[in-house]
């Protein structure tokens, strides 16, 4: 982040949640807690005034959803480099995979602990997907039905290379550069051009977004271990 603290946007209509968020973030150097919003209305509105680098963003929330939220602040010019870091409660939240066609950049469990939180704020804030495989597949085999035919499927991919294929259908089963690069004998800056390719050419707004259109056309399945 150059230097400078990654700014956090809080925005969840439990008061308690959020205060006990700001505590833990507001000691840690490299992070600094920007607003709060107590609805989804609110953190859009806030998004726009305060610039964050991320958005840790609740779900259920009055007036405007998180997704919705979510995809609205995706959508405004000028936050495009704003991440949205969803909070879910895994086993009853059935819209995480909406959130993340939606523009998020990952999830974390609502009582996920204070290392994991400050892990995922850092992670999402320097541009990565923060997406644990096993959930994601859990996720879509629950909450998510492959609309997308072969057809359509193959003349979305058209237009990447075979190498591009393969290296989004490794992003979607939730490996990293350096270990698609071990998986395809490459190099690190290698594997990580063909990425920024695939998300190019796809018109993807980061990571996340390859790993719902790895699942939508079929190059992953959500009936087969995504683990490497």
């Amino acid at each position: 982040m150059s230097g400078q603290p990654i700014r956090v946007l809080l925005a969840d209509d439990q008061m308690l949640v959020r205060t006990g968020f700001k505590v833990l973030l507001d000691v840690e150097d490299d992070i600094e807690v920007v607003g709060e919003a107590t609805n989804g209305l609110e953190a859009v509105e806030l998004a726009g005034a305060t610039r964050p680098d991320v958005v840790l963003m609740d779900i259920r929330m009055p007036q405007l959803d998180g997704i919705k939220a979510t995809a609205r602040i995706s959508a405004t010019r000028g936050l495009e480099q704003v991440r949205v870091l969803i909070l879910t409660t895994y086993d009853t939240d059935a819209y995480v995979f909406e959130a993340l066609q939606a523009g998020a950049s990952g999830f974390l469990l609502k009582d996920a602990g204070p290392s994991e939180l400050l892990h995922g704020i850092r992670v999402v804030a320097g541009g990565d997907a923060l997406l644990a495989p096993s959930i994601t597949r859990r996720l879509i085999e629950q909450f998510t039905v492959v609309r997308v035919a072969g057809q359509v499927a193959e003349e979305r991919l058209s237009a990447l290379t075979q190498r591009e294929r393969q290296v989004l259908a490794l992003v979607g089963r939730g490996l990293s550069n350096a270990e698609i690069a071990a998986e395809l004998f490459l190099s690190p800056a290698t594997a990580r051009t063909h990425v920024s390719h695939a998300m190019v050419k796809l018109g993807a707004r980061d990571r996340a977004q390859l790993v719902v259109i790895a699942y939508q056309t079929g190059l992953v399945s959500p009936y087969t271990d995504p683990s490497p």
